[in-house]
């Protein structure tokens, strides 16, 4: 330290930065550490200095225009008392600053709304899911009493209505507890259990989010949608009875789909029941996700986020045929169902078509997500391992051993993918040889 002087009023007044240096540091005579910094532009603090363990250690105190010279001679002592006892002040601030701002986080825990939390949990995760279910959660949520005219019939109200997960909005996510999902429940399953049981299970989906959250975590009731109050409220929707097709009805289900003129919504609708994909799965299929060398078809899945199944022979020779079309400015569609009136490119409404064509063949109605359902049951026929078929159709493990030990390669898929394929056409009645199934692509503009 340089030379001291008794700090006053008059003397901290003059003090200046010497020629030619960036700042000046006085220290003050009365106070051991306490010093004042004076920089080339003009401005003044004060400091502490001293040393620590072996090392300098040097603090700003304040600027002058704040501090008083009693004040800062106080605050110099308080310091060096500190370091006497072997105490690093800047490590109490930084304590303090954390204890501040975890108090801070606290509380903005408390006072997030259900709704913020809501739209942080759709934009995280909607890399994760398809166009179709990130449409279907902000449904579930939609505010609603905007205008309604499509599909309107006389006795319908005049606007829409809001989404039964809607009220539940503007709660504080803290007050998002068992027993206001228990009431929220009631009155949602009055208004239609078919919508509440979707809404409860997206529910139970964003809790379990929330809960793993690093700053939601500690304000979430984990176990709102679990509690036995709550799951014996809860509607129990099962799978609809008799949607699925039966063996003997393959040949006739496919005579009618194959006679279908639009190609493109019979290879789909065929590529359904060969695959077990969800629907907007299979609809949003690029032509980049498909390997005709390799026999191998990767589609957007709703749980994992991609999954890679095989390209059997049959589903590759239709594939094949579709044409690549372009968009009005010429640029190639990637979708492999395209569609040259939809405005996204790709194929939206090929229930109609199933459902004429299951009336020509004088079938019973089946859901697209029937022939799903239908793939997952025709599987048994050929004695098909329950792991392979969830595997190929995207179900998530249940039993330990499929969670943590089996990772079936591609290879082992397709050689039962491949006899489910080959089983079904003979149910139809459909000679096919795999030589067939080879590549020829046409652009369609």
């Amino acid at each position: 330290m340089g030379k001291r002087d008794n700090f006053t009023a008059d003397r901290v007044a003059s003090f200046r930065c010497e020629a030619g240096r960036q700042q000046s540091i006085y220290w003050d005579g009365k106070t051991p550490g306490l010093g004042l910094r004076v920089t080339a532009k003009g401005a003044k603090s004060y400091i502490f200095e001293t040393r620590l363990h072996g090392k300098t250690l040097r603090m700003t105190v304040g600027d002058v225009r704040t501090w008083a010279i009693g004040k800062a001679q106080a605050e110099a002592t308080r310091l060096k008392a500190l370091t006497d006892q072997g105490i690093d002040p800047r490590q109490i601030l930084k304590e303090q600053a954390a204890a501040i701002e975890a108090k801070r986080a606290e509380q903005r825990r408390q006072d997030v709304t259900v709704g913020e939390a809501w739209a942080i949990y759709l934009d995280a995760r909607k890399v994760k899911w398809s166009p179709r279910h990130l449409w279907n959660l902000e449904t579930l949520a939609k505010e609603g009493g905007q205008p309604r005219s499509r599909g309107r019939k006389p006795t319908d109200p005049m606007t829409t209505r809001s989404g039964p997960l809607y009220p539940l909005l503007a709660l504080r996510l803290p007050e998002l507890d068992a027993d206001a999902v228990g009431k929220w429940l009631d009155k949602e399953i009055k208004r239609g259990p078919g919508q509440a049981d979707q809404a409860y299970r997206a529910l139970k989906a964003f809790i379990g989010w929330c809960a793993e959250h690093k700053e939601y975590g500690p304000a979430t009731h984990a176990n709102a949608c679990t509690t036995k109050e709550v799951r014996e409220k809860a509607p129990t929707i099962g799978a609809k009875k008799n949607d699925s097709l039966q063996r003997e009805q393959l040949r006739s289900w496919f005579e009618a789909v194959k006679r279908i003129n639009n190609p493109v919504i019979s290879a789909y609708l065929q590529g359904l029941l060969l695959t077990g994909a969800r629907r907007e799965e299979l609809a949003s299929l690029t032509w980049d996700g498909l390997d005709f060398q390799w026999r191998s078809l990767t589609i957007h899945d709703k749980v994992e986020g991609e999954r890679t199944i095989p390209l059997t022979p049959y589903l590759a020779s239709l594939l094949a045929t579709l044409p690549r079309r372009k968009d009005k400015s010429g640029k190639p569609l990637p979708w492999v169902f395209s569609s040259p009136t939809a405005a996204n490119g790709r194929i939206q409404e090929p229930r109609i078509q199933h459902v004429k064509a299951l009336a020509a063949a004088g079938l019973p109605h089946v859901s697209l997500h029937g022939l799903r359902r239908s793939f997952g049951s025709l599987t048994e026929w050929v004695e098909c391992p329950v792991g392979i078929v969830a595997q190929i159709m995207g179900h998530k493990p249940s039993a330990l051993a499929e969670k943590h030990y089996r990772e079936r390669p591609l290879d082992l898929l397709r050689m039962w993918h491949d006899k489910i394929e080959a089983w079904m056409l003979e149910q139809a009645g459909i000679e096919f040889q795999p030589e067939q199934a080879k590549p020829g692509l046409r652009v369609v503009a």
